[in-house]
């Protein structure tokens, strides 16, 4: 992330701008709202924008969920959706109803990151198909052993994010084979750094969640390498950004409400973002498009 100074700056300039609205004199809040995943690069984008761009915009920055913030942003509630994954069909037909028009705009790589305990010595990698026998409806998982005879026979954890989640519906379509089907019977939270804490503190744990929270936190966290057939592959940034980090590398979106765009300040912020996301995102913990890929997200902008 930036230096702490820069994000103390921006949080005092947004402050300031909330402060101006007695005054009458600042803009509307836009509001992001979405994914836990891509959190973090809106709110590097929303606080590099705070200290650039003093006064021109203020904002509100929640974190429910893929799903959930698509319901939001149909609703007309919100003004950008974080999403961790593409808008599905139900999504799209409710917002239609809703007379709600998005622009979908790519703005990063993640990688799920499968993490475990540090004192963790055996789970180096794990293949597909065995994270499927565990993570399945149907799943009788219950110890490490059971993965395989050679492993030991202390209880497995089990812990990721909640079925709101954007990286839920993605590790269930892409691990399992289809969105949502997952054992229920594990430690669900919407908030990743709970996640974090969860693994890091229990030597039997095992989980998911995005790339960033998990370089973060490295320290506390082992990173288990993923085999879908070509070989155990670790979640780097060069493996991610090249898809050899399969099946689990993925897209990072955000969308915008074309209503929204018509606001001038609205439009300064997408256009600042994708100006400057091949600075913040790596930043933020994730990997960035190449420059053709945010010139198309600019002409898709345009059009």
């Amino acid at each position: 992330m930036r230096p702490p100074e820069r994000r103390a700056l921006a949080a005092a300039l947004l402050l300031a701008c909330a402060a101006c609205e007695d005054r009458g004199s600042s803009p509307r809040i836009i509001m992001l709202d979405g994914s836990s995943s891509v959190f973090p690069i809106s709110q590097a984008m929303v606080e590099e924008f705070a200290i650039q761009r003093r006064g021109e915009a203020r904002f509100a920055v929640g974190v429910s969920g893929t799903g959930s913030g698509f319901r939001r942003l149909c609703n007309g509630e919100t003004d950008i959706n974080n999403a961790s994954r593409q808008i599905n069909e139900d999504e799209s037909e409710a917002c239609g109803a809703d007379g709600i028009d998005l622009v979908e705009l790519q703005v990063a790589w993640d990688g799920l990151t499968v993490v475990a305990h540090p004192s963790n010595a055996w789970a180096g990698c794990m293949t597909v198909d065995e994270l499927r026998s565990l993570w399945e409806p149907s799943s009788t998982v219950e110890r490490w052993g059971d993965i395989r005879a050679d492993w030991p026979d202390r209880r497995l954890e089990l812990y990721g994010p909640d079925t709101g989640s954007g990286t839920f519906d993605y590790f269930t379509a892409a691990v399992v084979g289809r969105e949502g089907a997952s054992r229920s019977d594990y430690t669900a939270s919407a908030d990743d750094h709970m996640l974090v804490a969860g693994v890091s503190g229990d030597r039997g744990a095992l989980g998911y969640f995005g790339y960033a929270y998990f370089e973060e936190n490295r320290n506390k966290l082992r990173a288990v390498w993923i085999d879908a057939g070509r070989g155990c592959i670790a979640p780097s940034r060069e493996t991610i950004a090249d898809g050899s980090y399969a099946p689990l590398a993925r897209p990072m979106y955000i969308y915008i409400s074309r209503d929204a765009l018509r606001r001038p300040e609205v439009e300064s912020f997408v256009r600042f973002y994708l100006d400057n996301a091949g600075i913040l995102v790596p930043e933020a913990g994730y990997i960035p498009l190449g420059p053709p890929a945010y010139a198309e997200m600019r002409l898709r902008l345009d059009s």
